[in-house]
């Protein structure tokens, strides 16, 4: 089975920290020959991810093992499902039993936040966005997990899409200076600015930007600047969309996605997400 993200280098680096230069327990205490059968096995309610890397993982450890995922990426289950089962050589599934618990219950809780703050905005017109608050080697994996929650990809990284912050703009001058030198260099890219204020807002806008990220702002603040925006748009033709920022939490992003905000930018959903409760059991 072909895993739907690349995090090939990321397996090989968690197997070579756990394993090394072997396990040494399972050697001892397992015969060469020994098979089992296990099956991983939701102990709360949450949303599935990362099942569908399983077979490349063990594939690194031994080909012989056999994985059977019992549930699709991003669906919510109940207390008690079986999510896989994993059958072969017995050394082999102990020795990748930690890094795919790791896995699956880290993904697994990034992708049940994300619902978490995507059911909270319901029948509104805001999506949540994630941002690069990412835990250190894990972005593409925490990213797709974020898709299996029903979020949506902001940029990858520094290299995909231009977005001019304060310290940009401290440095280049002024909002009008930066977003004329990103235009100069990254044509074609899409160019986004936070703004702190109604006055920066005002100046990104007739800079011409694409998107305009409005930064800790209170809720009667973000319904002007919305307001501002729409106007904007109507007047000049253009779709500027507009992204709320800044302490957003699962009592809050409701009321920030009432005032129309097109996007709610969420770093809670990959820095602060908690590993669901899983574990491997012999059957």
């Amino acid at each position: 089975m072909q895993s739907p993200i690349d995090i090939t280098s990321l397996l090989r680096t968690a197997l070579a920290e756990d394993i090394a230069t072997g396990d040494i327990t399972s050697i001892a205490t397992i015969p060469v020959d020994a098979s089992a059968r296990f099956a991983m096995n939701a102990r709360c309610e949450m949303v599935a991810c990362g099942l569908a890397v399983l077979p490349e993982l063990f594939a690194m450890i031994d080909k012989a093992v056999v994985v059977e995922i019992k549930v699709e990426e991003g669906t919510k289950v109940p207390a008690g499902t079986t999510l896989a089962t994993l059958t072969g050589p017995a050394r082999a599934l102990l020795s990748g039993e930690r890094v795919a618990l790791n896995l699956v219950q880290q993904l697994s809780g990034v992708a049940t936040l994300t619902r978490r703050y995507v059911e909270a905005v319901a029948d509104t017109s805001a999506s949540i966005l994630d941002t690069r608050k990412t835990v250190l080697g894990m972005r593409v994996a925490q990213k797709y997990a974020v898709k299996c929650g029903g979020g949506t990809n902001h940029r990858m990284g520094l290299y995909d899409a231009v977005l001019i912050k304060d310290n940009h703009i401290a440095v280049a001058g002024s909002v009008t200076a930066a977003v004329n030198a990103a235009r100069a260099h990254a044509a074609g890219k899409t160019i986004e600015v936070e703004c702190d204020t109604h006055a920066q807002l005002e100046e990104a806008l007739a800079a011409g930007v694409d998107s305009v990220l409005l930064d800790n702002m209170s809720n009667a603040e973000l319904l002007q600047a919305v307001a501002k925006v729409r106007v904007h748009n109507g007047n000049v033709g253009q779709a500027v969309k507009t992204e709320a920022s800044g302490n957003v939490s699962l009592e809050t992003v409701r009321a920030i996605a009432q005032t129309g905000v097109d996007y709610i930018s969420v770093g809670k959903l990959t820095h602060s997400a908690v590993a669901v409760d899983i574990g491997l059991d012999e059957v």
